[in-house]
């Protein structure tokens, strides 16, 4: 299954089915957020070395991406109105 497919799926799950005792966040690598939003994977680093992008989770030497927190980020990016340039969440 593409990636694209798989985060739509665990975004699914989360809405619909996220149980209390379970009530976990799906996690993301660099490479599955990358590939989700249609950029190179350098891109994100330089993003985390920079203070930019959606807020990561350290688990060792890996970068992880809670689901809810890429669609938070995401959502912040959103453009107040089209081709105006300005974002809801402050600066492009």
């Amino acid at each position: 299954m593409p990636i694209l497919q798989v985060f739509r799926a665990h975004l699914g799950i989360m809405e619909t089915q996220q149980t209390p005792e379970r009530g976990l966040d799906p996690l993301l690598s660099i490479d599955e957020l990358a590939d989700y939003i249609g950029l190179p994977v350098r891109t994100i680093y330089a993003w985390r070395t920079a203070g930019k992008g959606p807020r990561g989770v350290l688990l060792g030497k890996h970068v992880k991406f809670y689901a809810s927190d890429v669609q938070a980020w995401l959502a912040g990016r959103r453009e107040i109105a089209p081709g105006r340039g300005a974002v809801e969440g402050g600066e492009r």
